[in-house]
C-alpha cells in the first residue's frame, strides 16, 4: 500500500479534527476524498503528509514517517489555493523545484508542460490567472515525480471550465505515471470524473470508503451514491 492509517485522530485543544481514521490507498489508485467544509479533510491530508502529528493513532506513507517522504520527494503536495510565490516567474518557479529536488526533479518534462499549458516563463506568477498558478503547482508536483500526489482542493476557487481542465490534466498525468493521487474537493459533481476510489468525511471520520465502481457505472449513479451517504445537497458547502 502506498498509504495507510490506523485510528489516526487529531485534536486541537479540547476539539476533535478526526477521529478513528482508517484507510488504506492502493498504488496507482486515484482517491477522491470528499466532505463538507470542516469536516477534517485537510487534517487528515496535513497528517498523510507530515505538517501535523497525530494525536492517536498511526499513518505511514511508502512504507514509513510522512515526512521523511515529503523531504526525499516522494509525496507531492498542492495546498489549497494552489500556492505560488507571486513575484517569481514561470521559469524561476520550475528552476526552484529543480533546486529543491535534485534528484527526482524531471527538466524536460516540466517545460514541455508548461510549454504546452501555454504558461508564459517570463510571466510572474501574480499575473496568471487562478487557473494557470493551478496548473503551475501541479506542475511543480508532478515534475518531481511522486509516488503519492496529494491535492488539497486546488480548484475550490476556479470556475468550472477550469475545474475540469485541472482535474482532466491531473488524471490523465496519474494514470500516465501511475502515481498514486488523493483529491480532496466538496464538490460531488468532481469525483464523477477523478478515479478509482471514493471517500467520505464527515465530522471528522471517514462513512464511507469505496471503489467507484463499486458505487455505480454512471457519474450520476455515483453522485447519488455519495449524496445518500452524506444526507446533503451537491455542492457541501
Amino acid at each position: 500500500m502506498i498509504l495507510e492509517t490506523e485510528s489516526l485522530a487529531k485534536r486541537y485543544r479540547r476539539r476533535w479534527a478526526l477521529r478513528d481514521c482508517t484507510l488504506a490507498v492502493p498504488e496507482g489508485a486515484i482517491v477522491g476524498l470528499v466532505g463538507p467544509n470542516g469536516a477534517g479533510k485537510t487534517t487528515l491530508l496535513h497528517l498523510i503528509v507530515g505538517l501535523l502529528a497525530p494525536t492517536a493513532g498511526t499513518v505511514r506513507v511508502l512504507g514509513g514517517a510522512p515526512d521523511r517522504a515529503l523531504q526525499a520527494g516522494r509525496v507531492g503536495f498542492v495546498a489549497q489555493n494552489a500556492p505560488t510565490y507571486p513575484n517569481l516567474t514561470v521559469a524561476d518557479h520550475l528552476d526552484l523545484g529543480k533546486w529543491l529536488n535534485p534528484r527526482r526533479w524531471d527538466t524536460t518534462a516540466a517545460r514541455e508542460r508548461v510549454d504546452r499549458l501555454g504558461l508564459p516563463a517570463r510571466q510572474r506568477a501574480g499575473r496568471l490567472s487562478g487557473g494557470q498558478r493551478a496548473q503551475l503547482a501541479l506542475t511543480l508536483a508532478l515534475s518531481k515525480h511522486p509516488d503519492l500526489l496529494v491535492l488539497d482542493e486546488p480548484v475550490a476557487s476556479l470556475d468550472p471550465l477550469a475545474r475540469r481542465a485541472f482535474l482532466d490534466e491531473t488524471v490523465a498525468a496519474a494514470t500516465a505515471t501511475g502515481t498514486a493521487t488523493l483529491l480532496s474537493t466538496h464538490l460531488v459533481a468532481d469525483l464523477a470524473h477523478t478515479g478509482t476510489h471514493v471517500v467520505v468525511v464527515t465530522g471528522g471520520r471517514i462513512r464511507l470508503a469505496a471503489t467507484t465502481a463499486a458505487l455505480g457505472t454512471t457519474p450520476a449513479e455515483l453522485e447519488r451514491a455519495i449524496l445518500d451517504q452524506l444526507g446533503q445537497s451537491e455542492e457541501l458547502a
